[in-house]
């Protein structure tokens, strides 16, 4: 077991969470054998089928117990099985500085998301990499396994910082085609960016392959929008501000709210994504305990 001492991670909760796998929704490839199923046939121990006899095949994978009922060469097929690629994307733009008073920004609370996920890749065996994204690609760190370079990962998440406004659709493409095998893509962000632009590089990644899970991070404050008196609003990636009495806005502002919710659900189920919204004022065990449990439930989907 990797041995935990960050500020930005619980080593009981991480003790729970590493009770359930950490599993892909559909078929990996990698360079190592491991514990995930792969689109390609191998010989491990698990039988896949049988298929009609070429030349070239090796004779050794022939059934001769078919052939003596069937008077035909039949080659028996196996699963291989292959090692995971976790591709974690945490967005570090102005936005995700934001926290109401004495809750985790939204920032930190990614970072724990983005760790944890790491941890428990490593522990069993799994490649993972980091991306920390907002107006350009801030820091790119591709999949590797082992102990060392799990340091290096949080190492980076520890000196994240917030800034700069999001392009967060426009990576994701460079993304989609930067990355090149199949991998568990992990989007960690607030999502403040045009729902039709996000539909699109969502849609590219699916079409690479890739397995896309989201956790869209909110405040509590966000989404109460509880102010008793008038308040500046200030733009955290523009510098903007705007000064307004919350009374009058309230209802326009949950409308919006809600739209934008609704559009989000709409497009992640249009682009099968393994999306969990998620406030920060909860304890980040549990989004996580969901996320693992229901790719249990989800595994062995080609």
């Amino acid at each position: 077991m990797f041995q935990v001492s960050r500020s930005f991670l619980d080593p009981q909760i991480l003790s729970r969470l590493a009770a359930v796998p950490l599993h892909p929704r559909h078929a990996m490839q990698g360079n190592v054998s491991g514990r995930h199923a792969s689109p390609h046939r191998g010989s491990s121990v698990e039988f896949a089928e049988y298929r009609k006899y070429v030349p070239g095949d090796d004779l050794r994978r022939l059934d001769w117990r078919a052939y003596g009922r069937t008077d035909r060469y039949y080659v028996k097929e196996f699963e291989a099985d292959t090692n995971l690629r976790c591709c974690v994307v945490l967005d570090t733009s102005g936005s995700m500085g934001f926290a109401s008073k004495g809750m985790l920004t939204k920032l930190d609370y990614g970072r724990r998301i983005a760790a944890s996920l790491g941890y428990l890749a490593a522990q069993q065996g799994d490649a993972v990499g980091l991306s920390l994204v907002s107006h350009q690609i801030v820091q790119n760190i591709p999949p590797r396994r082992s102990a060392a370079h799990l340091k290096v990962l949080f190492d980076t998440l520890e000196n994240a910082n917030t800034l700069g406004e999001t392009r967060l659709p426009e990576i994701l493409d460079e993304l989609a085609e930067t990355v090149r095998q199949r991998a568990l893509v992990v989007i960690i962000s607030d999502f403040f960016v045009e729902p039709a632009a996000l539909k699109r590089s969502l849609e590219h990644l699916r079409f690479r392959k890739h397995d896309v899970a989201a956790f869209h991070l909110l405040d509590q404050q966000e989404v109460d929008f509880a102010f008793g008196r008038p308040v500046r609003f200030v733009d955290m990636e523009g510098n903007t501000s705007l000064f307004v009495e919350p009374n009058e806005i309230a209802d326009r502002y949950q409308r919006a709210l809600q739209n934008y919710l609704k559009e989000m659900q709409k497009i992640v189920l249009e682009t099968a994504v393994d999306y969990h919204r998620v406030l920060t004022s909860e304890s980040y065990e549990h989004p996580m305990m969901r996320f693992l449990v229901g790719r249990t439930r989800a595994r062995g989907v080609r």
